[in-house]
């Protein structure tokens, strides 16, 4: 059976009218919503169905200047200001619940055996589920400001000091003021970016 296109609308939701961004109205955003967009977000496909993603919903104002400390100049005000900012992360060990995600076949010993490729795996993966993150995010009528611009090493540290996590990238999350949107900027087009072979 061949799926339906989605609507217009929904498209402009996802994608077309979708802004990354900087300024937030002080709304806060429920822990049962953060539990929805997990629940979408992890259908995510993954290598082996590993799903590598680790994520800290950061709230509080203790948490949030915690994590200030950590970030560039030019990104501090903004996710001070958003209700919620996602760590984005991946378990560099997320192959220990493979026996649990993929029990049909032995891919732990794969992946515990190659820590380069197991780390690999769990990067590129993360970054999908990410992806994902953000998808959902939308979807449920979220606004999204993914950014980088952040010390890895430093916010490692501080918040999955005794784990195996490691930070990706940043979320902030909430409801954009949308009069602190600046134009937006171009996109390749398809010839540019794109082959067909």
């Amino acid at each position: 059976m061949i799926k339906e296109p989605l609507d217009q609308k929904t498209l402009e939701q996802l994608f077309l009218n979708a802004r990354t961004f900087h300024g937030w109205k002080n709304i806060t955003v429920d822990d049962d919503l953060l539990k929805r967009l997990f629940d979408l977000m992890k259908w995510a496909p993954t290598c082996v169905n590993g799903s590598p993603v680790r994520i800290i919903f950061v709230k509080s104002q203790s948490e949030k200047e915690k994590l200030a400390t950590t970030l560039l100049p030019k990104n501090i005000e903004k996710t001070l200001a958003a209700p919620v900012t996602a760590i984005i992360a991946e378990d560099v060990k997320w192959y220990d619940n493979l026996k649990k995600l993929m029990p049909f076949a032995d891919y732990h010993s794969h992946f515990a055996s190659d820590s380069a490729l197991s780390e690999k795996t769990a990067f590129r993966n993360s970054s999908l589920q990410g992806a994902y993150l953000i998808l959902a995010a939308r979807a449920l009528g979220l606004d999204c400001g993914p950014m980088s611009g952040f010390d890895n090493d430093k916010l490692d540290s501080l918040f999955f000091s005794g784990t195996h996590w490691r930070s990706n990238f940043l979320c902030n999350l909430g409801y954009g003021d949308t009069d602190s949107l600046f134009p937006r900027s171009p996109r390749l087009e398809f010839e540019e970016a794109c082959k067909i072979l």
